[in-house]
């Protein structure tokens, strides 16, 4: 399970984060939605371990910056980085050996879904931008992580790429592990979000369960979203009048 408790980020006087709870649990896939600038990366941030911030953060219910909880978390950032001179196969050795991770069939497995098995001895500067999200890919999923949180992850696959993570995605939630996905692609993850929440002015501004019914009818995602989006936006320009 992932969960945070008023979670407040500044960059200096610039507030990204104001006051954020919420939480995803075990075996279902959250969706984070928002405009540009609307503090979906710095939270994630937070929620990696890489930014300072005021409040609470937990993994399995353990504080996101200790080890114990380090080590059941996988991330996949916006923008891949891959290191320059390790070969595909070496990152993933490397990853796994960091986690203490042996399972040379698993690491093979990976490469051969996203199509870089026979790209296992090119150096990571070789790789196109798609193919370095894909290693990114891999190496957020090599030691079997129990949350998996991933910021635009769709961004610069291949259509073969896509299905693989979706499927992944779904395989992971049945498996019971814990996903926030961060996305613009509304579209694109219509098919198996569970909850969704919807950032503004770097607060949660709502939150919304899949509520299909039996007959599988639901208001898309897009349309809540525009919903809602548009609805803030015209509740704060009538403030500002």
């Amino acid at each position: 399970m992932l969960q945070a408790n008023n979670v407040t980020k500044f960059y200096g006087k610039l507030r990204a984060n104001h006051d954020i709870s919420f939480q995803v649990k075990e075996g279902s896939i959250a969706i984070l939605l928002g405009p540009n600038g609307a503090g979906k990366s710095t939270l994630i941030k937070c929620i990696c371990g890489l930014l300072r911030f005021k409040g609470e953060i937990l993994i399995d219910n353990l504080e996101n910056k200790s080890s114990e909880a380090k080590a059941l978390l996988g991330y996949v950032p916006e923008m891949p980085a891959v290191y320059d001179l390790l070969t595909v196969e070496e990152h993933l050795e490397f990853i796994s050996k960091a986690y203490k991770v042996e399972d040379k069939q698993y690491e093979k497995e990976l490469l051969e879904r996203f199509e870089l098995w026979d790209k296992k001895n090119k150096l990571g500067k070789e790789l196109s931008k798609g193919m370095q999200q894909k290693l990114s890919i891999c190496c957020a999923l090599v030691h079997r992580p129990r949350v998996l949180v991933l910021d635009e992850p769709l961004v610069g696959l291949d259509p073969q790429a896509i299905k693989q993570l979706k499927k992944m995605f779904l395989e992971l939630r049945d498996a019971g592990c814990t996903l926030l996905i961060s996305t613009h692609m509304i579209d694109s993850v219509e098919d198996y979000w569970d909850v969704s929440y919807i950032m503004m002015d770097g607060e949660i501004a709502a939150r919304v369960e899949n509520g299909k019914d039996k007959e599988g009818s639901q208001e898309s995602l897009e349309s809540i979203f525009f919903e809602i989006t548009d609805k803030k936006n015209k509740v704060g320009n009538e403030d500002e009048k």
